[in-house]
């Protein structure tokens, strides 16, 4: 079913607890994934969900958890795998605002690159809510230091994604052995064949919820194509930050080194630049998207890993630094930015053959506009005339 409006919150019979908090965030009005999708999980019923990133999907499937969460039993309750420690992270955090005023209700974040130490102290406070990527998650069953025998549900968010990256073994894995699961929701901007084939094995006659990208909740982004020098390339990017007075900007690059090489250019230019990648210790990771979420940081530039999981909702302007490889890549990066119905930009910098061919290919298959461009003297962005 296709779901273009959202509801009142009040309309979905949900605790007191749990409409102070979305009071509290400011909320009356769900999205229209949240309108699908809690009703039917409220309901104990599987469900899955095809919506655009930053459509509100954790809210959808956080409020249902944590109104179903028996806080007397101490058991693990509700698993959410995601694909990402960055995901995950952001994931614990919001579900913690839905479950603030929800007395003992405990959340774990499992993820790797943290000490799994850390994570067993963490998980013997018996947390009846599991966060985790699914690799981790798998570690911890293996060494016993959790327990899914009482899952009542699973969501899977970002199921596409998390396929794609090669963790079908590790989910199916985890999914069998919750024997006693009462509903399954699975949370995803495309619906792959993969996607399917997990649906097909482990939910019963699933609600279908689709939310389609529409003028409310499709970005508000101006896509330009810039055409510079590979050794001006820096420049211009330095150019366009003064020029167009960006305060808050993410760079995309491919690979760990072009991050670390666009960094330390864009420190030398003094501009307040920091980088992520994976090679970088998670404790640092956080740290700088910390900082820039407390808008403490200029420029964040990352490979595609923290694309998803950035969930920072005034970004100025995105510039792709380098093309990404994949169609869907382009889309989760630019889309940090003309978020909250605010306008946005994303610069796309162009200085071979190869990466001409890959934004062609992005504009078709996206069927996105993207807007030929020059850089002038003073560093502003001006769009060249229609040929």
């Amino acid at each position: 079913m296709e779901f273009t409006q959202g509801a009142r919150f009040d309309s979905f019979g949900l605790s007191q607890a749990t409409m102070r908090a979305i009071a509290r965030k400011g909320y009356e009005i769900s999205t229209p994934v949240q309108a699908g999708c809690i009703p039917p999980m409220m309901a104990w019923k599987d469900v899955i969900a095809k919506a655009p990133t930053g459509t509100g999907k954790t809210m959808a499937f956080g409020i249902p958890i944590i109104e179903k969460i028996d806080p007397a039993k101490e058991a693990v309750q509700a698993v959410i795998l995601a694909p990402t420690r960055e995901l995950a992270m952001q994931i614990t955090e919001e579900m913690r605002e839905i479950a603030v005023y929800h007395e003992g209700v405990r959340l774990v974040c499992l993820y790797g690159g943290q000490p799994i130490g850390k994570q067993i102290e963490a998980l013997k406070r018996r947390p009846q809510v599991v966060v985790a990527t699914p690799g981790r998650l798998s570690d911890h069953m293996k060494r016993r230091t959790v327990t899914l025998g009482e899952v009542q549900t699973v969501v899977l968010d970002e199921a596409d994604r998390m396929l794609d990256m090669g963790f079908i073994h590790d989910v199916t894995r985890i999914l069998d052995k919750i024997p006693h699961r009462r509903n399954l929701g699975m949370f995803s901007a495309t619906i792959s064949r993969e996607v399917m084939d997990i649906s097909w094995v482990y939910q019963r006659d699933p609600e279908e919820i689709t939310v389609q990208a529409t003028k409310e909740n499709k970005p508000d982004i101006l896509q330009y194509r810039i055409e510079v020098d590979a050794d001006k390339k820096v420049d211009t990017v330095a150019r366009i930050i003064a020029g167009e007075g960006l305060e808050r900007v993410m760079a995309f690059c491919n690979t760990k080194g072009s991050t670390e090489r666009l960094t330390k250019f864009l420190q030398l230019r003094g501009i307040d630049a920091q980088c992520i990648h994976g090679d970088i210790p998670q404790k640092k990771r956080e740290a700088v998207m910390a900082k820039f979420r407390a808008g403490e940081l200029h420029v964040f530039v990352a490979t595609d890993v923290a694309s998803r999981g950035i969930d920072v909702d005034d970004v100025d302007a995105v510039f792709n630094f380098e093309m990404p490889e994949e169609n869907e890549y382009y889309i989760h990066r630019i889309g940090r930015t003309g978020r909250a119905k605010r306008h946005g930009v994303a610069y796309n910098l162009l200085s071979d053959f190869p990466s001409r061919m890959r934004l062609d290919d992005i504009a078709r298959n996206t069927r996105s506009q993207i807007l030929p461009a020059h850089v002038d003297e003073a560093g502003h962005v001006i769009p060249d005339p229609a040929k």
